[in-house]
């Protein structure tokens, strides 16, 4: 979502570059992004992963998601809901939202084809066959879902094997140490996913940036909108929860940003964190916590530090009722 933002089409390149080089292989995008930016009406981001696919010649190496709902123009035929039009995950929509994403992708498939946040205004039905009719075309291998509640997954899943329909393989949350919803992520959701083996892609794994270890106890915010966003979020649990990614990473002579990350990768339904770069320093800093086990202990530390032992205690006493 940085491409077209915060990273123009020659530092996106660079990023993508370096990801595939370290051994990357998911980028996941959306038609949406980078809607906000300045003389940006979205589908941005697509075009310049679209030509930088082009100029690089590794689509098959590849696996490519983007998403589809959020809305995209000025116009209510363009996905913007209105008292009387929303088309958000109507079958219209999603049909041509998906050949948009082909044409600025520059592919002939999409590997994994996502709602950006469920619709409550169409049927699942409809939703659902609409994604199915593009899997038997041809056109989109598989389907995820992104920003749905536990219910809703359910739901979800549910009307897909009733249906006989394709059913969502993947789930979009936002969750990380310092995520508000963890808690109930990892009481509901997450059983859900573990369960069904529904693949679950965490964004905004580092809180926004509250996670790397750039905001610390007694240290000035930096004048930046980002840090406006930040601060309200410098909590006493949340500061304390930085002291200790920081003293755990001192110890591994990692960063904050990697223990954070290496802490998603031990949660059992965790497939792969969802980082946003928009250089290649920011990725060099990242990608080593793929390799960055923690050990039990240091597991433990940040739990005690963060919502989990709370979640934990409530859901064990429910279950032993």
């Amino acid at each position: 979502m940085q491409f077209g933002w915060t990273a123009g089409e020659e530092a996106s390149f660079e990023v993508l570059d370096a990801f595939v080089d370290w051994g990357g292989t998911l980028i996941d995008t959306a038609d949406v992004y980078s809607a906000w930016a300045d003389d940006n009406d979205g589908g941005v981001a697509e075009e310049i992963i679209g030509r930088w696919l082009s100029a690089r010649g590794n689509r098959d190496d590849l696996v490519i998601a983007t998403k589809v709902r959020v809305q995209m123009g000025p116009w209510p035929t363009q996905g913007r809901e209105t008292r009387h039009q929303r088309e958000g995950l109507s079958r219209r929509w999603i049909l041509k939202a998906c050949e948009d994403s082909l044409r600025r992708l520059r592919v002939d498939h999409i590997d994994l084809y996502q709602a950006h946040t469920f619709d409550p205004y169409t049927p699942l039905e409809e939703t659902l066959a609409a994604f199915t009719s593009l899997v038997q075309r041809g056109l989109v291998r598989y389907l995820g879902c992104s920003n749905f509640s536990a219910w809703r997954l359910m739901q979800s899943l549910w009307t897909s094997d009733v249906r006989g329909l394709e059913k969502f393989v993947s789930i979009q949350p936002d969750y990380s140490l310092a995520s508000p919803t963890r808690a109930n992520f990892e009481r509901e959701l997450a059983q859900v996913c573990q369960h069904y083996g529904v693949g679950v892609l965490p964004y905004s794994p580092l809180g926004g940036g509250l996670l790397t270890g750039k905001y610390r106890r007694g240290a000035a915010l930096p004048d930046s909108a980002r840090a406006a966003e930040i601060k309200p979020r410098m909590t006493e649990q949340n500061l304390d929860l930085i002291d200790e990614l920081i003293a755990i990473a001192n110890g591994r002579g990692a960063t904050p940003g990697q223990v954070a990350l290496a802490w998603l990768l031990v949660q059992p339904f965790v497939t792969a964190p969802i980082i946003g770069a928009n250089s290649p320093d920011q990725l060099r800093e990242l990608l080593p916590a793929a390799s960055l086990t923690l050990s039990a202990d240091e597991v433990d530390r940040l739990a005690k530090v963060s919502s989990w032992p709370k979640a934990r205690t409530e859901l064990d006493g429910h279950e032993n009722r």
